[in-house]
């Protein structure tokens, strides 16, 4: 059986998604949770365009974790349709509603939906890292090679 670490998570309907099922894992192992449109009136987005989609739904995350708004594999091979600042980064101390900024790379408008599933929330625990000023680093194999440098050369 997996070790998975279960943590409460406060979260606040808002008025305009009080209707809406709260996010949940489709299955056991599923890393996300969907997040569905608290959309008054349908959204389209043209080819090219975004918007912010509210959720409705506000989150009070424990000191030490991050809420993660992930794209949906579904969304973007169908339509194209994907979370622009992939991932969004909610953090623990943030009360404000969660918002999904959706861009649409296809070729037509994609229309999206109230209570549709549009992005992935995952929750994740931080790792406290502090940066130290050094004036030299480690060698390693690599070293400073970039992008493609450890492939094959196609990049």
């Amino acid at each position: 059986m997996p070790i998975i670490d279960k943590i409460a998570v406060p979260v606040l309907r808002l008025p305009h998604g009080g209707d809406l099922a709260l996010p949940a894992r489709a299955t056991l192992d599923s890393a996300g949770m969907d997040l569905l449109a608290a959309v008054g009136d349908d959204v389209v987005l043209p080819p090219g365009g975004r918007a912010l989609i509210p959720t409705g739904l506000s989150l009070a995350l424990p000191s030490g974790y991050e809420g993660q708004v992930r794209p949906r594999s579904g969304l973007a091979l169908k339509h194209g349709v994907t979370v622009l600042n992939a991932p969004g980064t909610l953090d623990a101390d943030y009360r404000g509603e969660v918002g999904v900024i959706l861009i649409n790379h296809g070729e037509v408008p994609f229309t999206v939906r109230r209570g549709e599933r549009i992005a992935q929330l995952v929750i994740a625990r931080l790792v406290n890292a502090v940066l130290e000023d050094v004036t030299e680093l480690p060698d390693t194999e690599r070293g400073s090679g970039g992008f493609g440098s450890t492939g094959s050369g196609n990049l």
